[in-house]
C-alpha cells in the first residue's frame, strides 16, 4: 500500500511510514492511499468475534503495509489498554429507538482524539526507525481544544520527538485550556494565539510550507511533522471504530450481516466523518453520512450547494471544536470524487479567493453519501435537556449537535435505518454549557461547573478531569498568529 498527495498529478508515491513521518505533502496536499483495501462480509463476521484491540490491528494492517501485523498488534495493546480506557474502548449505547451513541471519549483526555492519538505516537516512532531518520521530529499542532491535549498526552516523553501546540486563546473551553496549560512532560510546549482556530491552523500550514524555516530546523537537527488529522497516521485509526461499531451491532443482534447503517458525525475539520467514508469505500455497509455542524455551517452549505465559501462571519459557540471555517480533510474527499487535477485547482481557488465551487458531477457523487445539517445554540441546549430528561442520557455540546442533526434527517426522510452517532467528548469537558443547558442557570464559574453538573445529574466526573483546578499551570504564553514561527524557535532555543 503506497500513498500520494491529493494534488499530485505525476504519481509520486510514498510508503505508509514515510507519510506518517512527513505528515503533509511537499505540495501542500494531504496523503491518500493509492487504493482502498476491501472488507468483505466474511471479514466483518470474523472481526465481530474479536475484541477492539485485534480489530484495530487488522484494519491498520490493511493500510500500513510496511508495518508488520505483530508490530501493530503490540502498539494497539499498549494504546487501548484498560489503564488508558477504563470506561471501555468505544462502547456503543442505545439512547433511543434506532439512535446509537458511539462513545469515543473514555480515554486519557476525555475526548475522541485519544482514539487516534494514543496509537499515533507509537506509529511515528516506528516510522522514524523504518525510514532511518536520525533527526528529532518536531510535532506542530493547531487545536480547537481536544486535539492539543490528546496530542500532548500521547507524545509526552516519547523519545525522538518534541511537540508544540497552538490554540486560540478565547476559542476553547476553560477545562480544555486548563488541560493544556497544566500538561506535564519534558518534550512538550503550549502557546495560545490571538485569533481563532483557523488562524492557528493557517499559521501551522505556513510554517510547514516555509522552506527557509525547514532548513533552519534541519540545521538544529529537527524536521517537522503533524499530529492533526491531516496526518494519515492520525486518520487511519479513526476508521477502526466504525468497523467495530458495526461488529457490536451484529453481536447484539440489532442488525444482520449486510444490513446498512447510517452514521452521523459532529464535524469541524472533516477528519472523523471522512474516516467513516473510507470505511464505506472498503465495503462496510454504510448508507448515509450525516455531517452535523453548529452555526458555523460552512459544510452544510457546501454539501447542499457545492460552493465552499469561508468569507463569512465566524461564530464562537458552545461547541468550540466545531468552530472552524477551513475544513482541511474535505480535500481528501475532493480527491476521491474529482481526482488530483481538480482538487489542486479547487485548493488554489480557496487559497486565493477563500472559495470554490465544485463541478455539478462532483457534487452529485458527494451527495450519494453525504448530507449536511446544522444546529443552532438554542436547539443544542434543548437536545441536551431533552435526552437527559426523556432518555437518561447526558450529551456534551458537540454530541448534542449531532443528535439534533440526526433527528432532523430522520424527520425529513423517515429513514429508520440504525444510526451510529459519534459522541466525541465527555459532557464534563464543557460542563459550564451543559449545566446551563440543563438548569437554565449560570454555574458559579467554569470550574465549579464540574461539581455542579455532577450534583445535578448524579453522574461521575471522568478520571482525566478530576481535580483539574488544583494542577500546576505550566504554560501561559500568548502570541500573535504572525509570530508563531518565532514562538517555535524560542521553544527550541530554550
Amino acid at each position: 500500500m503506497n500513498y500520494k498527495s491529493t494534488r499530485d498529478t505525476k504519481n509520486k508515491f510514498f510508503t505508509s511510514a514515510e507519510v506518517i513521518k512527513k505528515g503533509l505533502a511537499d505540495d501542500g496536499g494531504l496523503f491518500v492511499p493509492e487504493s482502498i483495501p476491501t472488507l468483505t462480509s466474511n471479514d466483518i463476521e470474523k472481526l465481530a468475534k474479536l475484541d477492539y484491540i485485534k480489530r484495530a490491528a487488522d484494519i491498520l494492517s490493511r493500510f500500513l503495509s510496511d508495518y508488520t501485523y505483530d508490530e501493530l498488534l503490540a502498539d494497539c495493546e499498549k494504546a487501548y489498554c484498560e489503564k488508558s480506557f477504563p470506561g471501555g474502548v468505544a462502547p456503543l449505547v442505545n439512547v433511543t429507538d434506532n439512535l446509537y451513541s458511539l462513545e469515543l471519549w473514555h480515554g486519557p483526555t476525555a475526548a475522541f482524539k485519544d482514539m487516534a492519538l494514543q496509537i499515533m505516537p507509537r506509529l511515528l516512532v516506528r516510522a522514524l526507525k523504518k525510514t532511518g531518520e536520525t533527526r528529532t521530529a518536531l510535532i506542530l499542532v493547531a487545536t480547537s481544544g481536544d486535539t492539543g491535549k490528546a496530542a500532548l498526552e500521547g507524545y509526552r516523553d516519547v523519545d525522538g520527538v518534541k511537540i508544540m501546540v497552538f490554540y486560540p486563546v478565547d476559542g476553547v473551553s476553560r477545562v480544555q485550556k486548563l488541560q493544556m496549560a497544566t500538561q506535564e512532560g519534558n518534550n512538550v510546549n503550549v502557546c495560545a494565539i490571538e485569533g481563532n482556530f483557523d488562524d492557528a491552523q493557517t499559521g501551522v500550514k505556513k510554517i510547514f510550507a516555509d522552506r527557509n524555516f525547514a532548513e533552519k530546523l534541519n540545521e538544529k537537527g529537527y524536521f517537522l511533522s503533524s499530529a492533526n488529522s491531516i496526518n494519515w497516521g492520525r486518520l487511519a485509526p479513526q476508521i477502526i471504530y466504525y468497523v467495530s461499531a458495526y461488529c457490536d451491532l451484529l453481536n447484539e443482534g440489532k442488525i444482520k450481516i449486510g444490513d446498512k447503517i447510517n452514521v452521523c458525525v459532529p464535524t469541524g475539520n472533516f477528519g472523523n466523518i471522512f474516516a467513516a467514508y473510507i470505511a464505506k469505500l472498503m465495503g462496510l455497509p454504510i448508507d448515509k453520512l450525516i455531517c452535523a455542524s453548529n452555526v458555523n455551517n460552512i459544510l452544510t452549505d457546501f454539501l447542499r450547494t457545492g460552493t465552499y465559501d469561508r468569507n463569512r462571519k465566524f461564530h464562537v459557540t458552545m461547541s468550540p471544536s466545531m468552530d472552524i471555517l477551513i475544513s482541511s480533510n474535505l480535500e481528501r474527499l475532493l480527491y476521491f470524487v474529482a481526482g488530483s487535477e481538480k482538487t489542486a485547482a479547487y485548493m488554489k481557488s480557496l487559497n486565493e479567493t477563500g472559495a470554490y465551487t465544485v463541478d455539478p458531477e462532483d457534487l452529485e457523487k458527494i451527495k450519494e453519501s453525504f448530507l449536511g445539517y446544522y444546529t443552532d445554540e438554542k436547539a443544542t441546549a434543548a437536545c441536551i435537556k431533552e435526552d437527559l430528561t426523556e432518555n437518561s442520557y447526558l450529551h456534551d455540546t458537540h454530541t448534542a449537535v449531532a443528535f439534533d442533526a440526526a433527528r432532523q434527517y430522520i424527520k425529513n426522510n423517515g429513514d429508520k435505518t440504525p444510526m451510529i452517532i459519534d459522541s466525541t467528548a465527555s459532557p464534563y469537558k464543557f460542563a459550564a454549557d451543559v449545566y446551563k443547558s440543563l438548569s437554565d442557570k449560570e454555574p458559579t464559574d467554569a470550574l465549579a461547573a464540574l461539581d455542579e453538573l455532577r450534583e445535578l445529574t448524579n453522574t461521575d466526573i471522568p478520571y482525566p478531569l478530576e481535580g483539574i483546578a488544583k494542577r500546576k499551570i505550566n504554560f501561559t504564553k500568548i502570541v500573535k498568529a504572525s509570530n508563531m514561527p518565532e514562538a517555535v524557535m524560542d521553544y527550541l532555543n530554550s
